[in-house]
């Protein structure tokens, strides 16, 4: 059936939902932003998805109704994502002439990050088009649990996040730990908040046999457990733990672990990148770790479904996609007790949630997980089961629930 709402602009600014996950600042959130457009296009939407243009701009059809717009803001090539919010007036002028040459307009703006919102807000301000704000990581949640040494979320991010949670006419979150934070840091509305949570492709990341191939890649032999760490490499996302638990950890029996680190530095954080390699060195473990930097989608699924373990350190999750994709491909997640990992992760029933960030508590959860065949299987059941509860069709239809809502429809 047919929407009432017809026409969607999703702005992605800093990052394009056609990037690969896990290279430069491209992650969870473009894959959700990619997935949810087209859910929504196959419902008989046309949705518009505007992002930055870093080279010559570009239309590109992304999937059926789904077009993508590179839009013209500032000098042409990357910028680093502190220095966006230079050019977020000329960004928005893009999106006011994309608004004003397609046939009837926006229906809806939906907003995916700050950026994006302080771009799209004088917008929807002055062709009165309601906008739908989702922050996907917020100042007040990331400061709250700051990696060692690093710098925290500027003042003016806070400030923008918090008008912008006024302004909106709906914001959605993915988690409840995000609402929690919308409404007693940024405070937000709370009678404008609405919970969707992200999805997974059940079909793309299932279970699978032995994968050789996997294997042969990463010249690891069969038999030896893996242990995969997902995401861009930065601090927030804590590799090191990773790195210190294996050189922490005592097997009762059977073949050492091998530890890979699947992704790429963001930019500015290529020292840690190195730093990690250094660490591995020092530590002894280098030759069970193994670095492929980003992979695609498909090899991906490949991954997930061949490791034994999946790990998710990192500080602040606000959900924890990975986590959810790793449970579909029925492999156990161990992670970090923080935000939105309570609810991407079914502690005991899909994975193990840890909360210190002791390495050595790490590394005894792993070994023990490791040494309970029996245990391991049945988290392994029971990560698929989770994650067949979250599908991008519900995240989809939810969303479109949003903007009906808001369009007064």
């Amino acid at each position: 059936m047919l929407s009432p709402i017809r026409r969607v602009a999703m702005i992605s600014m800093h990052t394009s939902p056609a990037a690969q996950p896990g290279r430069g600042d491209a992650g969870g959130m473009n894959i959700l932003v990619r997935e949810v457009a087209t859910a929504l296009g196959a419902r008989g939407l046309a949705v518009d998805v505007l992002t930055r243009a870093v080279a010559e701009p570009r239309v590109v059809d992304l999937s059926p109704g789904v077009t993508l717009h590179e839009l013209e803001a500032g000098p042409r090539g990357e910028l680093r994502k502190n220095d966006l919010s230079r050019v977020s007036d000329e960004f928005g002028e893009g999106i006011a002439k994309l608004h004003a040459s397609v046939p009837g307009g926006f229906d809806v703006i939906h907003a995916h990050y700050w950026l994006s919102g302080i771009s799209a807000l004088p917008v929807a301000i002055e062709h009165r088009i309601p906008l739908v704000q989702s922050f996907h990581t917020l100042a007040a949640m990331k400061n709250r649990r700051l990696a060692p040494g690093a710098e925290p979320e500027s003042e003016r991010r806070v400030r923008s996040e918090m008008f912008l949670a006024d302004q909106a006419s709906a914001v959605i979150a993915s988690s409840a730990a995000e609402v929690t934070t919308l409404i007693d840091d940024v405070r937000a509305p709370a009678d404008r908040v609405w919970v969707i949570p992200p999805g997974v492709d059940v079909d793309h990341f299932r279970p699978r046999r032995a994968d050789p191939v996997v294997r042969a890649r990463l010249d690891v032999a069969a038999g030896r457990p893996l242990i995969v760490i997902v995401g861009r490499v930065q601090p927030l996302k804590a590799q090191d733990l990773g790195v210190r638990l294996l050189a922490d950890m005592t097997r009762g029996s059977g073949p050492s672990p091998v530890l890979v680190i699947a992704g790429e530095s963001t930019p500015g954080d290529e020292g840690y990148a190195r730093s990690l390699r250094t660490l591995a060195d020092e530590l002894g473990v280098a030759d069970d770790i193994r670095f492929i930097g980003s992979v695609d989608r498909d090899y991906l699924a490949r991954l997930l479904a061949e490791a034994t373990l999946t790990l998710v350190p990192s500080h602040s999750e606000t959900f924890g996609l990975v986590a959810l994709e790793s449970a579909a491909s029925g492999t156990p997640v161990v992670g970090f007790r923080s935000t939105g990992l309570v609810e991407s992760v079914d502690d005991g029933v899909s994975g193990v949630l840890v909360d210190s960030r002791e390495p050595r508590e790490w590394a005894r959860v792993v070994s023990a997980l490791l040494d309970d065949r029996d245990g391991l299987e049945a988290l392994a059941r029971g990560a698929r089961d989770h994650a067949e509860g979250f599908t991008w069709a519900s995240t989809a239809a939810a969303t479109l629930g949003v903007y009906a809502g808001v369009a007064g429809l």
